[in-house]
C-alpha cells in the first residue's frame, strides 16, 4: 500500500454513498455492480449524479463488451474486471487518477447492438443530476415525500421532478421508469457471485 493512502470500504450501497458524503476528498470510487442494495448500473448513475466531480470505476466479473461499454457511456472513468490480475487493477486505477478513462486491455468496446438500449442510455444521458438521483430514488422504492425528506426538497419538487423524467424516458409511470432503469443490465449482475472488490 501507498504511503499516505486511505481505503474507506463499504458493505452496502447506502454505506458507499455516506463514505462519499463523508470524504469529500476522495480521489476515486470503486463500485462493485452486485454491491447489496443496488441493481446493476442503477449505482453507477446515482453516484455519477450526487458526484459530479469524482471518478468512479466499476468493478465487476461481468466483463462482457455490452456491460463495460454501458458502463462508460453512463459515466464511468474505467471498468475493471474482477478477473484482472493485481498489476492490471494497478495500472487501472493509476490511470483513473491520470485522468484517463481506463478499459482491460485488449477489448474492442464498439458500439451499442441493441439499439433500444443505446435510445435508453441517450435518453438517461439527458437527465440533469437531481433526475438522476431522483430516478435512483424512486429503482429504490421510495416515495415523493421520502425523496424529497432526503434531498431536503419540497415534495412538489420532486414532483416535478418524477414528471420530467418519466418524459425524458417516454414512459407513463414511476413503475415503467424503474423496469427502464432494469433493462441495463440488472438481471445480468443479480446473479453474479460475490460482492467485494
Amino acid at each position: 500500500m501507498e504511503e499516505g493512502l486511505t481505503i474507506v470500504e463499504a458493505g452496502d450501497f447506502a454505506a458507499a454513498r455516506e463514505a462519499a458524503a463523508d470524504h469529500p476528498e476522495a480521489d476515486l470510487v470503486l463500485l462493485d455492480l452486485t454491491m447489496p442494495g443496488v441493481s446493476g448500473l442503477s449505482g453507477l448513475i446515482a453516484l455519477r449524479a450526487e458526484y459530479v466531480d469524482l471518478p468512479v470505476v466499476v468493478v465487476s466479473a461481468s466483463d462482457d463488451v455490452a456491460t463495460i461499454r454501458r458502463a462508460l457511456d453512463l459515466g464511468a472513468s474505467g471498468f475493471i474486471s474482477k478477473s484482472a490480475s493485481i498489476e492490471e487493477i494497478r495500472n487501472g486505477i493509476r490511470a483513473v487518477l491520470d485522468g484517463e478513462v481506463w478499459t482491460p486491455p485488449d477489448v474492442d468496446l464498439g458500439a451499442e447492438q441493441d439499439p433500444e438500449i443505446a435510445e435508453l442510455i441517450g435518453r438517461l444521458q439527458t437527465l440533469t443530476p437531481q433526475q438522476s438521483r431522483v430516478l435512483g430514488m424512486l429503482g429504490e422504492g421510495l416515495l415523493n415525500k421520502q425523496i424529497a425528506y432526503e434531498l431536503g426538497v419540497s415534495e412538489a419538487t420532486i414532483k416535478a421532478h418524477v414528471s420530467a423524467v418519466l418524459q425524458k424516458l417516454s414512459v407513463d409511470s414511476r413503475t415503467q421508469a424503474v423496469i427502464q432503469l432494469s433493462k441495463i443490465g440488472a438481471e445480468r449482475f443479480d446473479r453474479e457471485p460475490g460482492h467485494s472488490v
